[in-house]
């Protein structure tokens, strides 16, 4: 959800000289320049700002007309990097649930001086849903980490610290994590691959393998909020190599209505037949045995990485990392000398 380092220098205006924006020192030098960085190369977490409207935001929730905004990223206690960019919100049910909705910066205005950054046009940002509660972004977080491991047919994510600081009147700046999504053109970039707009394909005209490692993995983290018909929560790719087969190339995203993640909203969908959506279901086409088992041993060998990408998060206390990995050993329970696992599969796979 491949290892093309792309670099970019987003990132926003720190601490502008303001005394109007107590907790933060505004006496950052701007540069013209920035260092080299691989956006989505590492996990070291970026801290940014972003000054812009904050009371028109949370209160219009615009999701058609982009405010302007400036983003900085603090290189260095006295150097910064201004950038002029335009945000809007964005989703479907968080963007009127949430008190802080997730973000999409538009950039295609802004020129870098690194070619390769100019290739970014438009990024999303999942925010804080609520003040006070990140649990439930870090944990979705940590899943696009978990498909990570899995296949880097996969969108890379960064995780940052934005100061918000409000253009419209002196109040206090919300400080709150968040992760930038990698965009879907440099995810077909290293995949070799172009994104596909139509919505009457079907789980059978993916590639199998790869069809049936998202699907495994849904029902790992306990997803059912994910079709392939309108490409809802997935995006389907075709691959640019000659010669290659017509099928689709598909990746996920979109986790917070996971098991896994658990959030408060979340609810499964009534057609389902389950009460919460800690309760898995296999939304996968039916396979034999053997085909399952083939995929399965790739989720067998991936186990210790999935539990150390968990337990190696600095931003989770030992309780919500222990919670996650026993929900995690749920699933890995049907891995036994019977493979129950497979069972559970084949009762419950589709045949569209």
């Amino acid at each position: 959800m491949k290892k093309l380092v792309l670099f970019l220098p987003l990132l926003i205006i720190a601490l502008l000289q303001v005394n109007a924006q107590e907790e933060i020192n505004e006496s950052y030098a701007v540069q013209d320049t920035l260092p080299d960085f691989g956006l989505f190369a590492n996990d070291d977490l970026l801290e940014l700002s972003l000054r812009f409207n904050v009371t028109e935001y949370t209160r219009k929730k615009p999701k058609d007309e982009y405010l302007d905004a400036i983003l900085t990223y603090h290189i260095s206690p006295g150097d910064s990097i201004n950038k002029d960019v335009r945000l809007k919100t964005r989703g479907e049910f968080r963007n009127g649930y949430c008190s802080f909705p997730p973000l999409l910066l538009n950039f295609k205005k802004t020129e870098f001086e690194k070619q390769d950054l100019n290739k970014i046009g438009k990024m999303k940002v999942v925010t804080h849903c609520q003040s006070g509660n990140e649990d439930i972004l870090f944990r979705e977080y940590l899943i696009y980490k978990l498909y990570n491991v899995l296949t880097d047919s996969s969108f890379r994510v960064r995780l940052v610290k934005i100061n918000y600081i409000n253009t419209f009147k002196q109040t206090k700046t919300i400080s709150s994590y968040a992760f930038f999504i990698e965009p879907i053109d440099l995810l077909a970039e290293r995949m070799n691959s172009m994104p596909v707009e139509l919505t009457t394909l079907s789980q059978k005209n993916i590639v199998p393998e790869m069809m049936d490692r998202m699907a495994i993995f849904n029902y790992m983290i306990g997803n059912t909020d994910w079709s392939v018909p309108n490409q809802h929560n997935c995006k389907i790719l075709v691959s640019r190599q000659p010669g290659s087969a017509e099928l689709g190339q598909i990746v996920p995203y979109d986790f917070d209505y996971s098991g896994l993640v658990n959030a408060s909203y979340a609810i499964p969908h009534e057609d389902l037949g389950i009460e919460t959506v800690r309760e898995r279901l296999y939304l996968g086409l039916c396979r034999s045995e053997d085909e399952f088992l083939k995929v399965l041993q790739e989720f067998s060998e991936k186990k210790q990485g999935f539990y150390d990408v968990i337990n190696e998060f600095p931003y989770l206390t030992e309780k919500e990392k222990k919670s996650m990995i026993q929900y995690l050993d749920q699933f890995y329970s049907g891995f036994d000398k019977r493979n129950s696992i497979v069972y559970y599969l084949r009762s419950e796979c589709k045949d569209y």
